[in-house]
Order: structure tokens, then sequence, then C-alpha cells
């Protein structure tokens, strides 16, 4: 375990300095006014505050603990001193990273963390660690929790899902084009993008994290259009730079919605209903979006 800290503090370290080159070179190639610092400096307070304060306050104790329960009771064990054993570690991560991720778009509770990384209007580097600050607190977690049951030991896991996410670091970029029959496999740059977009035709979709074959498996790949440039942000654009109404505005609307709910059902909606849920049906799901969209293309072609 100490090994994999000393590990993630050199990657912290790297991931800064690449987004700051990044930036540099955008800022001169489009000009420094284009590029916006204010929404870096925003994602580089959070990570700094995610990564060291208050992952001290916030240890991973439970969970670990949980993990290790599992891996005592697990139903066999993966051979690790065997390629299989890794790859069958590497795929069974990467399966319950998308679950994760899918439920992070799908479960407003899960939503009011995630919806921090989806805030900035630009995508670049420097949106790659705009992660919020309520993750652990939520449990997401727990989705990593069963994998030790089925012979994956629980520091594999843990470290296999920090690779995961220094991977999709590269990925937040709009520079990089399609990379041809990658795209069948892998999370790639493009692959992201849409996943990052609020357009319409993009919304949730490529879930995934090294890989992109869970999402064509489960019907949730969407490819990138030549002919529909990605808006980036949410459906409803973050115009504010105040790091505290980033990072927790989604959960006071979920309070409100909370105070204001008529039955212990419509609670547990807001809750578990995707972001923009409402009990009288009239909401602003991607579902309701889209249903409204196809009204009012069908009410324009009547004659």
């Amino acid at each position: 375990m100490a090994l994999l800290l000393t590990y993630l503090q050199y990657a912290n370290a790297v991931v800064l300095a690449a987004s700051l080159v990044e930036a540099l070179t955008l800022a001169i190639r489009h000009g420094w006014r284009r590029y916006d610092w204010k929404a870096s400096a925003v994602s580089a307070t959070d990570f700094l505050i995610r990564e060291y304060p208050l992952r001290s306050l916030l240890p991973l104790a439970f969970w670990g603990h949980t993990m290790n329960w599992f891996w005592q009771h697990r139903l066999w064990t993966l051979p690790m001193n065997h390629w299989s054993g890794w790859l069958a570690c590497f795929v069974g991560q990467e399966f319950c990273y998308y679950w994760y991720h899918r439920t992070a778009h799908r479960m407003r509770w899960f939503w009011c963390t995630h919806a921090v990384h989806h805030s900035p209007n630009q995508l670049n580097l420097s949106a790659a660690y705009r992660l919020g600050w309520t993750g652990r607190l939520t449990g997401s977690t727990a989705f990593f929790v069963l994998a030790p049951w089925f012979g994956m030991p629980p520091l594999i896991v843990m470290t296999l899902l920090s690779i995961n996410l220094l991977y999709q670091f590269w990925l937040h970029v709009t520079w990089i084009p399609r990379l041809g029959p990658l795209e069948w496999i892998f999370n790639t740059p493009s692959s992201h993008r849409v996943h990052h977009a609020a357009n319409l035709d993009y919304l949730d979709g490529n879930y995934g994290g090294v890989l992109i074959v869970f999402d064509r498996l489960f019907g949730t790949y969407i490819a990138e259009k030549p002919q529909v440039p990605c808006r980036f942000g949410l459906v409803e654009p973050v115009t504010t730079y105040n790091l505290l109404t980033i990072e927790f505005g989604h959960w006071r609307a979920l309070w409100r919605d909370l105070r204001s709910s008529r039955s212990i059902r419509e609670a547990l909606g807001y809750l578990t209903k995707p972001p923009g849920w409402r009990p009288e049906g009239n909401g602003e799901t991607t579902e309701d979006l889209r249903r409204r969209s196809e009204a009012g293309i069908l009410c324009v072609e009547k004659p």
C-alpha cells in the first residue's frame, strides 16, 4: 500500500504539470483569453483539497475492511502468478467501474458528486481531476467491494482502479482525433468527448474506463459525429467559479427536493431516479428531454 501511495504522489505531480503544459500551449495557439484559466484554477483547487486534507479526514477504512471480509470468504482464488489472473482482475475491475460510472449518471444520489466532474464548460486536461469532494461519503467504493469475493485481491483491485483513473486523464482533450480500430476496444478521447458533451444526441453514453467494450455490450456506446460538435459541460451550464457552489450546488438542490417530498416514495425517487426526475412525470431526465424533442420535431413536420 505504501508503494501505491508513493506511485500516486508522483502521478499527481505529472498530472498537474501536464495540464499546465497543455494550458500554456492552447493559450499560445488560440489566445490567452480563450482558455478558461479560472475554471482550471477551480479544478486544481478541487484536486488539491480532495487529495490532501480530505483524504486523511475521509479514509477508506470501512470499505477496506469490507473488501477484506469478502476476500476472506472468496468463492475461489485467481492465480496472480499467471497472466490469466491479472487479466481477470483487470476485466473484473473494468466491469465494476462501468456500472459505478453508469450509476453515477443515472442515480441522483451519486450524480450530486459526479456532476462536479462534468461542470467545466471547456474540455481540457485540468477537467480530468475535478472530481468532487463527496465521493467517499456517498459510498461509491461499494461498487468494488464484491470483486474480492470473486477472487480478486483487494489491493490489486484498488491499484487497477487507480490505473484506470490515471488512464482517463489523457482522454480529456479536444485535439486528439479518432483512433481508428482502437475505438472498438478502448476508451479514447473521441469516446470521452461524447461522454462529456451536453448535446441531447450524446447524453448518457460511454461510461467505460480503459475499455469501451462494456458500453458496446450493454448498448450505451455513442460515437462522435463530425456533424454534431460537442458542447461540453452540463445540460444547464455552470456559469459560476465559486468552488463551494460547484461542489455543493447539486446537494442543495437535492435537499430542497427532499424537503418538498409528499411521501417516502417521492423522497426515494429523488434519491434513486435519474437527475431531473419529477414525481408528476414532466421532468428533465434524458428520456424526458428526448421525448419532448421528438414531439417537437413531429409537430414541426405536421402540415
